[in-house]
């Protein structure tokens, strides 16, 4: 990915602003990658699967933050919603 930096606008790509991850590889290689509604997944607490999550859902309830929030699958969902009991991973 090219980023440019812009003048107190931190970095764009084709003129809009973009929410990226950005991790230290080593001393010469960073990786960026692009937060989109495809690409963000947690673990589910009750089975351990991997679930894909719309952060814009997340960041609809004005009280979520990325620490205090789970996401469950659909499965242990139906089973928190129904009153079963469900095993944390």
């Amino acid at each position: 990915m090219v980023r440019y930096k812009d003048k107190g606008q931190g970095y764009i790509r084709g003129g809009k602003s973009m929410f990226y991850v950005k991790e230290k590889i080593s001393d010469t290689v960073e990786a960026v990658v692009e937060i989109n509604d495809e690409n963000v997944f947690c673990t589910c607490p009750g089975c351990g699967c991997e679930v894909n999550v719309d952060l814009s859902e997340v960041f609809s309830n004005v009280n979520a933050d990325l620490y205090g929030t789970a996401v469950y699958c659909s499965e242990c969902s139906k089973k928190v919603r129904e009153g079963k009991d469900y095993e944390d991973k």
